[in-house]
């Protein structure tokens, strides 16, 4: 019977497993398939080239080329009386960079529109109201701009304890005398010239074509944060022309000759001569002390004609190095055959003197890294 119950239950297990439910996969992760057998050992495929990859392409680095530098002089050549004196050959004209001659390009002479800074000083230390100092500094602003021809640019800048633009750069007259009726109070007891003229020759030193500072001042700086040495180097490099008009000379005189000027006083005023003289000359312009009312129409034609009839000299100097310093420029006037300053003679064949006006030197560029 043992044997019988087992049999059955063995027959029963066998049957049961056979007509049992199929398996079913639960699994929602795919599994990866397996590599084929047949396939090389290394199927990977090379990567195709972008057609906008260039092969060893590098980075290209930025080059500049300096240029040759260009030295352009205006010069002035007036005889005794302070006449232009026109028609002089190129050939008769020689530049001397730091003592050195320079090859010169090219010569040109013209007469152009000028553009004018009319820096004016006005403090209660020399212009009070209704003072001499005052009376004089107006007639010469004002006949100044008289002079103007219509083509003419004109700026005024009044200057105490700072400067202060009272009308730009403009061929407007109406706004130039507008400027220049606000000048009858002073605000301060100041003089600041230095920091006023630095400031003037900076704001005028990109501008092209025939400029000028016109300087109407009597010279005398009371407290300027540049010193004199530091202001001289900076117009020495904008090199814009400075024709300074000293004023209060009959005055001091007089006051001289009565006592009532002290040593120390008199110094100072020799001092600010001395000043407006270093300026003027060093820029290429020209210093004016008039005593009288009446020297004021001449020295007014004078500058015009100094601006507006110049010789251009263009030349490449033999020194091509960027190292920022000053070189020093002369111009002379030479007989080409010998060597020897040039010979000017009037109609009557009578020798003249004459006076060459340029720029002191230039200050050469530096370097761009």
């Amino acid at each position: 019977m043992r044997f019988l119950i087992a049999i059955s239950l063995t027959l029963g297990m066998t049957l049961f497993a056979q007509e049992g439910p199929g398996s079913q996969s639960t699994e929602t992760v795919a599994k990866p398939k397996t590599k084929d057998a047949t396939a090389p050992a290394d199927s990977t495929q090379a990567p195709i080239p972008s057609q906008y990859k260039k092969e060893n392409q590098q980075t290209p680095e930025a080059t500049f080329k300096a240029e040759a530098i260009t030295v352009t002089v205006d010069v002035s050549v007036l005889d005794n009386k302070g006449h232009f004196i026109p028609r002089i050959p190129p050939g008769n004209f020689r530049v001397l960079e730091d003592g050195v001659p320079q090859q010169i390009a090219g010569v040109n002479m013209g007469e152009a529109p000028m553009t004018v800074c009319l820096l004016i000083e006005f403090s209660n230390l020399f212009q009070q109201y209704w003072s001499d100092g005052w009376y004089q500094t107006l007639t010469a602003a004002y006949g100044f701009v008289q002079t103007l021809k219509p083509e003419d640019y004109v700026a005024v800048i009044a200057y105490d304890l700072k400067p202060e633009i009272l009308s730009d750069f403009s061929t407007n007259r109406q706004k130039t005398y507008d400027a220049l009726q606000r000048l009858r109070i002073a605000g301060f007891s100041e003089s600041n010239l230095y920091d006023a003229l630095v400031d003037a020759e900076s704001r005028m030193e990109n501008i092209e074509g025939r400029k000028a500072i016109v300087l109407i001042s009597s010279g005398v700086d009371t407290f300027s944060k540049l010193t004199f040495d530091k202001a001289r180097k900076s117009i020495q490099s904008s090199a814009v022309p400075i024709y300074a008009i000293g004023m209060l000379q009959a005055l001091r005189e007089y006051m001289d000759a009565a006592g009532m000027l002290g040593n120390i006083a008199q110094l100072d005023f020799l001092q600010a001569d001395n000043q407006m003289n270093v300026f003027a000359r060093e820029t290429g312009g020209q210093a004016f002390f008039p005593r009288f009312y009446g020297e004021f129409p001449s020295i007014f034609n004078a500058i015009s004609t100094a601006l507006r009839n110049q010789y251009t000299i263009t030349y490449h100097p033999s020194n091509q190095a960027r190292d920022g310093s000053f070189r020093r420029i002369r111009v002379q006037l030479v007989n080409p055959a010998t060597g020897e300053p040039l010979r000017v003679v009037d109609a009557k064949g009578h020798s003249i003197k004459y006076q060459i006006i340029a720029k002191a030197g230039y200050k050469a560029p530096k370097e761009v890294e």
